[in-house]
């Protein structure tokens, strides 16, 4: 009994949690006092990704040229010059890293200029370990959620949830995609994805992101076309200006997960020179900072451009576009992969109708043949806007609408109708040659003939 009760007691104290934040970050100690820099070291290491720690001011700033921190543990009262001091210098060349201030002179000036310089939290020494790591996990939880509410806001403005879901449909083409996605999800390289627009690109990246390592960590769109040329590097860069204003971009907002570039060919020639350099060296300046900030992302682009064309039209760097086109995954139309147009309208009904809060459409099987046979120019957006429409509206519109008798599940599985559409698809593929559609199909033309005639086609 006594066992068990000290293998709780045990268990308990291993399981201290502060937070998942605080296992995953890397933390700076700047203290000239070798007894608190050890002391920190000690409690902090065994619960945090990565901890080190610098003598003085001098030997902190050096650090911090090589390499990016999570949060920073300043002690105040160091040779040379005070922990503020450094703090305000650091601001000025570009520290993106939260900072908690320790000190054993708990002066009001002292504290008024700690809150102006941004310092996350205020620790009084002496302290004990539980104090300094609950001060800690506060000031990872608050920039995490500040992280958080950014990217929210940047989806929001992007169009929030649109381009989520899974990448529907089992056809041959949509399958090469996937299979493609799988064989690149463990391996860090650039892809880009072309296609039409509306063919499902961003949800393609998203599907990638999802089956990596980066999946817990963030995804982050940027379409390039929508935002100004003039703001286009604040944003994903980011901004230092003096000590009082500092702006966190996309870049440093993404670290760890993925950035996805749509619309990669209408960025200016002044980004496209700094995205080049952020490939090939794996950092980024803010714009106004002094200071490389090291970064662990993975990039993939989009375009419904023909990136060789720009490229000979001087629009676009070539050397840019030979370093983001590693690996191409070019998105098939709707019309391509016409056998999944049912599964995805199926799935498009019941997602709007719930999102909406209004009743799904019958999808019998004449609407069904209707949509399967739409040559869908738009693509998949082109569908999901007219499922989108039709149920707001309450009907279909006039070219789609049918007077089937069978709905729901039995007009999607049926096999004669699962047939039918399949074959008059690859009849209409073939320009109505029922010849060619016999030889692709496997079958005589005889079989073909009598279909169509049963069918009144």
């Amino acid at each position: 009994m006594m066992q068990q009760i000290s293998a709780i007691k045990q268990t308990g104290k291993n399981r201290d949690d502060y937070g998942e934040n605080l296992e995953t970050a890397s933390i700076l100690v700047i203290d000239d006092e070798p007894g608190m820099r050890n002391f920190l070291t000690k409690i902090l290491t065994p619960r945090c990704k990565r901890v080190e720690q610098a003598r003085s001011a001098r030997e902190a700033a050096e650090i911090l040229d090589q390499a990016h921190f999570d949060l920073v543990i300043l002690d105040n009262i160091m040779p040379e010059k005070t922990g503020l001091e450094w703090l305000s210098e650091q601001r000025r060349v570009g520290l993106f890293a939260d900072t908690i201030l320790i000190t054993a002179y708990a002066d009001l000036d002292t504290a008024i200029q700690a809150l102006r310089s941004g310092v996350a939290d205020f620790v009084l020494k002496p302290f004990r370990a539980n104090q300094i790591l609950n001060a800690v996990a506060r000031a990872l939880d608050r920039k995490h959620l500040r992280r958080e509410n950014y990217l929210l806001k940047h989806e929001l403005s992007e169009g929030g949830n649109a381009a989520r879901g899974r990448l529907l449909g089992n056809s041959a083409a949509i399958q090469t995609v996937r299979d493609m996605l799988t064989r690149l999800a463990p391996m860090p390289t650039s892809v880009l994805f072309t296609g039409a627009s509306g063919t499902g690109k961003e949800i393609a990246a998203r599907t990638l992101h999802g089956l990596s390592d980066r999946a817990g960590k963030p995804f982050v769109a940027v379409n390039c076309a929508a935002i100004s040329a003039d703001h286009i590097a604040d944003e994903l860069f980011g901004v230092v200006q003096g000590q009082d204003y500092r702006k966190d971009g996309l870049f440093l907002h993404a670290d760890g997960g993925t950035l996805f570039l749509d619309e990669v060919a209408q960025l200016p020639e002044q980004v496209q020179a700094a995205l080049l350099r952020v490939l090939e060296d794996q950092r980024i300046r803010p714009l106004g900072a002094e200071r490389d900030i090291p970064l662990n992302l993975r990039f993939l682009f989009a375009t419904n451009a023909d990136l060789e064309v720009a490229v000979a039209e001087g629009r676009f760097r070539a050397d840019l576009y030979h370093r983001i086109n590693v690996v191409n995954i070019a998105m098939p139309h709707l019309h391509e992969r016409a056998e999944d147009i049912v599964e995805l309208t199926a799935a498009f009904m019941s997602q709007i109708s719930r999102s909406l809060g209004m009743p799904a459409l019958e999808l019998n099987e004449e609407t069904l043949l209707k949509l399967s046979r739409y040559d869908w120019p738009g693509n998949v957006r082109e569908l999901r806007n007219l499922i989108e429409r039709s149920v707001i509206l309450g009907a279909f519109p006039a070219e789609f609408a049918g007077h089937g008798k069978i709905t729901g599940v039995e007009a999607i599985e049926t096999l004669e109708l699962v047939e039918q559409r399949h074959i008059l698809n690859v009849l209409d593929a073939c320009n109505g040659n029922r010849a060619e559609a016999a030889r692709r199909l496997g079958v005589s033309r005889k079989t073909v003939d009598r279909k169509c005639a049963v069918w009144g086609q």
